[in-house]
């Protein structure tokens, strides 16, 4: 969901920040203050989600800011969308967050709530916490929303009160809004190991005023995990060894039972053989890396916009979308070659969805998923990300004779020439991005075992 002013906010959105980044400051009892810590991601489609089995599984994805525009990606149950379970408050009171890395602030549904979404779950109650803060007008940390001010609060209101409550209000593409006050608490979190990680003094929204567009009576909140200030990256750096992070996403096809994982922190280096790094491009629009092109079979289809010329494509790496997506021009180039290496038996096909995505799609006639052509991308600076042909195609969840290549065309890439690396390809990879080093790294590995 992305806010509707400068910024953009998985399900939900890139925040871009027209300011000058500076620190945020937590503190921490991790035992080694330099050492990192690894949890589970939870799937929406597992027994242990909150979201398991809803009947209201549809969720979208959105990103808007700066020159992009916004758009929504359709997804289901079987998407990128991934759950961490926290603990916030003395004594801790349990939420359930979507982790999203296109966007920065850490925030759930807070009492009071006169006008909140309807929760099956508690509710965390400020109230109730010893260790909760509110931050004022005039600490460093406001300022990191000063571009999503609730509209009633003029311009001058932080300057003219210094000591009230630094408010917040962030609205997503899909109408769904978030209002409340940033302050500081105690997140709790339980490691891969089984050890508790204590987190203190972490920078958070407590909303109290929340719409959900598409409410499934689970939504808790959102963990952003993007590139600002006020993310839960950046503000746990200093204690687990830099900022940088990594996650292997399990393949969407996958026994829901399985988790993916996340590392923060030292010991999320993605190091050995096969690892592929490109820089990322320090644009804070999330995590972009520059494709110079995809190769099928031996042939190479470069990137190069015929439509508008580029000098550097990006691509959007983004879990929160189900399948990756290229600007018109470049998909049909890159569906030409694809048609001369498939089977004419198989009958490929275009087909246009024409309702909210508005997407154009590869499909053809298939029980099982073909090992040829071979697909790989092409990233600036030489590397050369292979895929498996599981993270290429995709068996059609409604006819099990169906098969579709795993990147679509949405109408609205054509405005914005840019791409989306989405759920699909990342399936048993190994992404880590340094924010230190400004580098992203790519290193095949299956994510059921890792």
């Amino acid at each position: 969901m992305a806010t509707f002013c400068h910024y953009t906010i998985v399900v939900i959105t890139i925040f871009f920040f027209h300011l000058v980044y500076c620190s945020v400051t937590a503190t921490s009892n991790i035992n080694n203050n330099n050492g990192g810590f690894s949890a589970n991601l939870i799937r929406r489609n597992s027994p242990n989600s909150p979201l398991y089995r809803h009947k209201n599984n549809k969720v979208f994805r959105r990103l808007i800011g700066g020159d992009m525009l916004g758009y929504p990606l359709q997804t289901d149950p079987i998407s990128g969308m991934h759950i961490l379970k926290l603990s916030v408050g003395t004594p801790p009171s349990d939420i359930y967050v979507v982790a999203d890395t296109g966007s920065d602030l850490l925030w759930t549904q807070c009492k009071p709530c006169n006008t909140c979404s309807n929760t099956n779950h508690t509710m965390f109650d400020p109230r109730k916490s010893s260790t909760y803060r509110n931050i004022t007008c005039s600490e460093k940390e406001c300022r990191f929303v000063d571009d999503s001010k609730p509209s009633s609060q003029s311009p001058s209101f932080c300057r003219k009160h210094p000591t009230r409550m630094c408010a917040y209000n962030m609205t997503y593409a899909d109408s769904t809004s978030t209002i409340g006050v940033l302050a500081k608490e105690t997140v709790t979190l339980t490691s891969r190991t089984g050890e508790v990680v204590t987190l203190e003094d972490i920078v958070f929204g407590c909303g109290h005023l929340t719409y959900e567009h598409v409410s499934t009576g689970n939504e808790m909140g959102i963990i952003g995990l993007g590139r600002g200030p006020l993310s839960f990256v950046s503000q746990i750096a200093p204690h687990v060894g830099g900022n940088k992070f990594s996650y292997c996403l399990v393949p969407t096809h996958s026994d829901p039972k399985f988790e993916s994982k996340i590392h923060f922190g030292n010991g999320s280096e993605v190091l050995g053989e096969g690892v592929v790094s490109t820089p990322l491009p320090d644009d804070k629009y999330g995590y972009t890396v520059v494709v110079e092109g995809i190769s099928i079979g031996n042939e190479f289809v470069s990137f190069n916009s015929t439509v508008k010329p580029l000098k550097k494509f990006k691509m959007v790496v983004d879990s929160g979308a189900s399948i990756g997506h290229l600007p018109r021009d470049i998909w049909d180039r890159v569906i030409t070659q694809l048609n001369k290496t498939l089977d004419p038996e198989l009958e490929p096909s275009i087909v246009y969805d024409a309702t909210q995505d508005k997407t154009h799609y590869l499909s053809f006639n298939s029980m099982t998923i073909p090992d040829e052509p071979k697909v790989a991308f092409h990233f600036m600076g030489g590397g050369k990300l292979e895929l498996m042909a599981e993270q290429i195609f995709i068996k059609s969840p409604q006819d099990e004779k169906k098969v579709f290549f795993g990147i679509g065309s949405m109408d609205i890439f054509s405005e914005v020439n840019f791409g989306v690396f989405g759920a699909n390809l990342q399936g048993n990879l190994l992404i880590g991005y340094d924010l230190d080093r400004n580098v992203a790294s790519f290193k095949p590995t299956n994510c059921l075992i890792a």
